[in-house]
């Protein structure tokens, strides 16, 4: 069988003209549909000789295929990364315009960090309201939890409620050996995500143009690896493909969610607790271990 190849990625720059973001992801839904193509002749034309004949040949195809979208993957997430570090860098010297021709007027970055400030205090405050004796929905969703786990001989270990619940949740569980602390950790899921851009930008195509949803992505990740800025399913599923660990998410009021179930043989799996009412927040991650009174988990 002829060996296929990747088409050759089109030059960033051609006769002077810089590639969009929007151009140069029309161009990877183009280029994953060609492949998407390619498989399908490729299957058809392996469909022929006897049945040994055809099982060797659709095991070429199958290898050849698996090759082939690897390092489409791998080139789409290289151009997406550098055509966002680009914006990122365009953003910058914006800023620094802005500030040295409007000096009086809060730079767009000062204006982004006096917003977040707001919201930390309003959430701080909901954590005083809720200490003080608010009424809240927290120990009627934590009964429920607790009928769920109560059968397994788990129980909930709580966390501390500081934006870094689910990485300091997943540490905890993982003993936090090993240098994967929660900052690790976090640096970690951003390096995942990065990499694996088109798994992950489609989440943020609701923001509007396809140039917008690159910049919100990379501001994303910036958050994730260098904030304090809550975790969540996307961050899970980033963490589970980088520790190659199954992790299970025990919910009072939801179904349990499960990531990674490819690793739940290969080493034990990370138990978590997802609450929609602690502490008044909203969401918080707690990490779920043996309960006292069990030796083991069932």
């Amino acid at each position: 069988m002829a060996e296929a190849t990747v088409q050759e990625s089109p030059a960033a720059e051609q006769n002077g003209v810089t590639e969009s973001m929007e151009e140069m992801l029309a161009r990877h839904r183009k280029e994953a549909a060609e492949l998407q193509s390619k498989e399908m002749g490729m299957k058809k034309a392996a469909a022929k000789g006897s049945k040994a004949e055809q099982k060797a040949k659709k095991k070429q195809v199958e290898e050849e295929i698996s090759r082939l979208l690897a390092e489409l993957k791998l080139r789409h997430a290289a151009e997406l990364a550098s055509q966002s570090a680009a914006a990122a860098e365009k953003e910058k010297g914006e800023e620094e315009e802005e500030e040295k021709a409007a000096p009086a007027r809060a730079s767009k970055s000062a204006k982004r960090r006096e917003k977040k400030a707001q919201k930390e205090a309003e959430r701080e405050q909901r954590i005083r309201d809720e200490q003080s004796g608010a009424v809240s929905e927290r120990a009627e969703e934590n009964r429920r939890l607790q009928e769920k786990l109560a059968p397994l001989g788990l129980a909930v270990r709580e966390i501390k409620p500081d934006g870094h619940c689910l990485y300091r949740a997943v540490e905890d569980q993982l003993g936090g050996g090993g240098g994967a602390d929660y900052l690790a950790l976090r640096r970690m899921a951003a390096r995942y995500m990065r990499a694996h851009a088109a798994e992950f930008l489609p989440f943020f195509l609701a923001e509007g143009a396809a140039a917008a949803a690159a910049e919100g992505f990379e501001r994303y990740c910036a958050e994730v690896e260098g904030t304090a800025a809550w975790g969540g399913e996307l961050e899970l599923g980033a963490l589970a493909a980088c520790l190659r660990r199954h992790i299970v998410v025990f919910s009072g009021d939801l179904p349990e969610v499960e990531m990674g179930k490819d690793f739940k043989d290969a080493a034990p799996s990370i138990f978590l607790s997802f609450h929609r009412h602690a502490y008044g927040l909203g969401e918080h991650y707690n990490s779920v271990v043996p309960s006292p009174s069990s030796s083991s988990c069932s």
